[in-house]
């Protein structure tokens, strides 16, 4: 069957909450970052409307969403890190930060019209295939469902990865992961120690460097750190992207040939 002979939308959360005890759809997507936003748009231009977009948050957004710690930024220039079919002339940085980043997500959904696709609160729990009937059985935290096609579009940084720490269970300070940043508790004047050195360790630390009293940053392995390139946009820049879209396309290009060209360190050359 084509997915132009499926144009049927979703039930809707009232249908399934209150009607059939499993719903069934074409196509269940799990999550609602970018790749899941990206996928519903492509299927909605193709004149596929029969998805659903499982999400377990309350928006969309994915580890944009969820990780909201002072600093938090991607190391990918705004220019790329961004749909091809929806450039933002308005980026602020040519490296943005999380809200602004979160934001352009909601507004690319707000604008491709795919909340009535959305079931937030809806975590996935289980799903397995089953042959006889050629669907998946789905499982969430609101109910089940069916789908002929089942696509994971989750990621793994909107999930804590917590080390087995040896007396981290009995620890009777504050406990919190640069993931699920604890915005309520005051770091002003505390010791603090930073379990770390990653992208978010490098965002936060200096963050929080001058509230802090005290603070240790331990780290397993060295990483390797360079300037960063990151400044604001200036309000000319802006409008020139937006009077002329094309100029905003061309540096787009430019800073993709430029990180593909990184691939170039990676190759290992035979020796003879």
């Amino acid at each position: 069957m084509s997915v132009l002979e499926a144009p049927a939308g979703p039930p809707t959360p009232e249908e399934h909450d209150a009607g059939a005890a499993v719903a069934h759809v074409r196509i269940a997507i799990v999550g609602t970052g970018f790749a899941g936003l990206g996928l519903a748009i492509r299927l909605k231009e193709q004149g596929m409307e029969d998805f659903v977009l499982l999400e377990r948050a309350d928006d969309v957004g994915g580890t944009w969403q969820a990780n909201t710690y002072p600093g938090c930024q991607c190391d990918v220039p705004s220019h790329l890190y961004s749909f091809s079919f929806a450039p933002n002339p308005g980026w602020t940085r040519t490296y943005s930060r999380q809200p602004e980043i979160w934001q352009y997500l909601r507004s690319v959904a707000e604008r491709h019209d795919l909340h009535p696709h959305i079931r937030f609160g809806h975590e996935l729990t289980g799903a397995a295939w089953d042959d006889e009937r050629g669907r998946w059985s789905v499982e969430t935290s609101r109910g089940a469902w069916t789908a002929q096609l089942l696509v994971d579009a989750t990621g793994p940084l909107s999930h804590p990865a917590v080390p087995r720490i040896r007396g981290l269970g009995s620890f009777k300070g504050t406990v919190f992961h640069s993931a699920e940043w604890n915005h309520d508790h005051d770091l002003t004047g505390e010791r603090v120690a930073v379990i770390g050195t990653g992208a978010s360790s490098i965002q936060l630390v200096p963050q929080i460097a001058d509230r802090v009293g005290q603070m240790h940053v331990f780290q397993r392995t060295a990483p390797w750190i360079l300037p960063h390139s990151d400044r604001p946009t200036t309000r000319l820049e802006r409008r020139l992207y937006k009077t002329f879209p094309f100029l905003q396309k061309a540096v787009r290009a430019g800073v993709y040939w430029s990180r593909e060209s990184f691939l170039l360190g990676f190759i290992k050359t035979p020796t003879s």
